[in-house]
């Protein structure tokens, strides 16, 4: 079975990377260690950090001229908001047979197409991409080879799991859930840091105690073979402390209402970007 390193230490093509921001700049990172050879790689980022400079002196090479340069893949980091004004720039790479690879949020598969041309698969990665411990959810437009997906998969998983979808209609949902969802366990570990300070703890103590909570509980929730909904029942002791808290967060008007209105109103959101 080929793994993600082998795919990527036998690819010989140019890979362009348009975006080294967080994201595109932890891709890049997890591609390198897994043996892409960086002088295979173009990346273009109009605002280059430290970080990304760093990239030349492995060999990468940064803002070059690109009139000779054909992608056989372009991986699309940017900002949605700023993808069309880069779109003629990033087109001028294409060929009808580069593999598009997007993880923009809201931007659909018809719009790369319009924009970049090219064989297509759309992306969603997450934040965790950065300690290689993200979840990706892709979906490929018409044409996209069983080769090209390979490829596709090889650099989404060099960050983390990735799932594939056939129905593009379900990415403005994952996008709500994964992609936007780091944000509400970030807002999980810094509201339960400020109920602690309500409670009477010190602010250093309350904070030390949500962060390694949250944190502990999703690296357990990773290595068990229970279910979440297991877990939390095996925390929960009958006329207990954790069952009084439960009763208020599983109470009306209390967590999973709440959740439901947040990633409808993400599922929404991503929906009127794509427009």
């Amino acid at each position: 079975m080929t793994t993600s390193s082998d795919a990527l230490k036998s690819f010989t093509g140019t890979l362009v990377l348009a975006g080294a921001g967080k994201m595109g700049g932890a891709m890049l990172s997890g591609w390198l260690a897994q043996g892409l050879d960086p002088k295979r790689t173009v990346v273009i980022e109009p605002y280059p950090s430290d970080e990304t400079r760093g990239f030349a002196a492995q060999g990468v090479r940064v803002n070059p001229d690109t009139k000779d340069i054909h992608a056989d893949v372009l991986v699309v980091a940017v900002k949605p908001q700023m993808f069309r004004d880069a779109g003629p720039q990033l087109k001028a790479l294409v060929g009808p047979s580069t593999l598009v690879v997007s993880i923009m949020a809201g931007t659909t598969i018809a719009g790369i197409t319009e924009v970049c041309g090219g064989k297509v698969i759309r992306a969603m990665p997450n934040t965790p991409a950065a300690i290689g411990r993200g979840i990706t959810v892709a979906v490929a437009a018409d044409g996209v080879t069983p080769g090209q997906r390979d490829v596709a998969g090889a650099l989404l998983r060099a960050t983390g799991s990735v799932e594939w979808v056939d129905d593009e209609a379900l990415m403005d949902a994952v996008t709500a859930v994964s992609g936007s969802g780091p944000a509400y366990v970030f807002l999980l570990a810094e509201e339960l840091a400020r109920a602690g300070v309500a409670a009477g703890l010190p602010e250093a103590l309350a904070t030390k105690l949500a962060r390694e909570t949250v944190s502990g509980s999703g690296e357990l929730l990773h290595r068990s073979d229970l279910d979440s909904a297991m877990l939390r029942k095996n925390v929960t002791s009958p006329g207990g402390t954790t069952a009084a808290a439960l009763d208020v967060l599983m109470g009306d008007g209390g967590f999973q209402p709440l959740l439901e209105r947040a990633v409808a109103a993400a599922t929404k959101r991503s929906k009127e970007l794509a427009k």
